[in-house]
């Protein structure tokens, strides 16, 4: 089984009177990409700032690989790497200097490690040159070059696409997955764009107004709310058929929906067969995650 390297376990905050984040938990493993969808206000900036210790929040414990965060924060912020919103970077210094500052700051990183991230994160032929010469994809690996510095078990990202080109989206795509899968990282990735979700992460939570109100693996997700639409003729007396087998059976106009349940089809399909209706269309449907985010947020637009 895989090594729970983040745990956060009934975490709150209220500011004031007002509760902006409600008893949620959830747990990052190593080697997956995890992702943290919500609406606008829905409580995602809050929750990493209480991960990464820029705020406490008023109960609940957050562990990182066994640490508890209130009581052993220097332990925890040791195994962690995060960007919150943009990374900090210094335009006039060069990519390697910006690193061998930051390393400074840390212990035990000296130009080996830092020569090791600057081949991690693809930019060993620019690596000596000014930061305000690089491409915004370039900033953001070296960003999170400077995240891995200490060798983290854990990696928060803050919208790593926000602003690539889908070139500059794909190679970040690509190179969160090499993280998770050949570094064996935990990544949790926060992000507005659904599409870029679903083809990266392993898992995700969905949070609305404070509360997690489903997380789940990403294709369990979509495998849930897969649709199987017909058409088929008479349409009367097929529909009257399915309605028989199935409760969830939906109308409209020539089309009937049903859900996809593997091992019925067949014997749906034989049913309409023997009662004399021709099938003239069968089309499975998988649900986009944006679709699916809509459906369970009652149509709550997104950041």
């Amino acid at each position: 089984m895989s090594e729970i390297t983040l745990s956060v376990q009934n975490l709150n905050k209220k500011i004031g009177k007002k509760e902006i984040i409600k008893n949620i938990s959830f747990e990052l493993k190593s080697g997956e990409v995890f992702g943290f969808l919500g609406p606008n206000g829905a409580g995602k900036t809050t929750t990493i700032r209480m991960l990464v210790g820029l705020i406490k929040p008023s109960s609940g414990t957050i562990h990182i690989c066994g640490y508890n965060v209130k009581t052993h924060f220097s332990k925890a912020m040791e195994r962690l790497g995060c960007i919150v919103e943009n990374p900090e970077l210094y335009p006039y210094l060069t990519g390697w200097e910006n690193l061998t500052f930051f390393a400074r700051m840390l212990t035990n990183v000296d130009d080996g490690r830092i020569k090791e991230v600057v081949e991690l994160v693809g930019l060993k032929e620019r690596i000596h040159d000014k930061v305000k010469t690089y491409s915004l994809g370039m900033r953001q690996r070296l960003g999170i070059g400077q995240a891995l510095l200490s060798s983290p078990k854990v990696l928060i990202l803050d919208e790593p696409t926000n602003g690539l080109d889908p070139s500059g989206i794909r190679e970040m795509r690509q190179f969160i997955r090499y993280l998770a899968k050949e570094e064996g990282l935990s990544v949790l990735v926060s992000s507005h764009l659904l599409s870029e979700i679903q083809l990266l992460c392993d898992r995700v939570s969905i949070i609305l107004n404070g509360k997690i109100i489903h997380t789940e693996h990403v294709h369990t997700l979509l495998a849930e709310q897969e649709k199987l639409i017909w058409r088929f003729t008479p349409l009367e007396k097929g529909l009257a058929i399915l309605k028989q087998v199935n409760s969830e059976v939906k109308a409209d106009g020539e089309y009937v929906e049903t859900p996809y349940i593997e091992n019925e089809v067949g014997n749906w399909s034989r049913k309409l067969f023997e009662a004399g209706v021709e099938i003239t269309e069968m089309n499975r449907q998988i649900p986009s995650l944006e679709n699916l985010f809509l459906e369970l947020t009652g149509g709550e637009s997104i950041e």
